[in-house]
């Protein structure tokens, strides 16, 4: 079952980092992009399973998104809200990693269920 919600939690978080991609030039599309993301990592359990399989699926969908295209054109462009974009890519990674379970806790990884 954890494979199931991991699986769906990389499709939604690569969808919102491509829409966030998408709608990044404009001032609230890269608002609405960084506010549902940290909305959902916030909502998000901690572990393999949940928050870092979203926050590594945005990540490495604007990271995919931000190189060269086959015409030589960029979705993700060399000013303010690209790099603001980026950034945020980055704080996403940083995120969904500093905040998983320590090792050689019994419960790690298992969710809020473990309790």
């Amino acid at each position: 079952m954890r494979a199931l919600v991991a699986l769906g939690l990389l499709v939604l978080g690569a969808a919102t980092g491509l829409a966030t991609v998408v709608l990044h030039s404009a001032w609230w599309g890269l608002m609405l992009g960084v506010a549902a993301t940290a909305a959902s990592l916030a909502a998000l359990p901690p572990g393999w399973w949940a928050r870092t399989a979203f926050g590594l699926a945005w990540a490495v969908t604007v990271g995919y998104f931000s190189v060269r295209l086959g015409e030589g054109d960029y979705l993700v462009s060399a000013n303010l809200p690209g790099y603001l974009l980026l950034g945020g890519a980055m704080a996403v990674l940083v995120v969904s990693l500093a905040t998983l379970p320590r090792p050689g806790r019994a419960d790690a990884g298992k969710g809020p269920s473990a309790s």
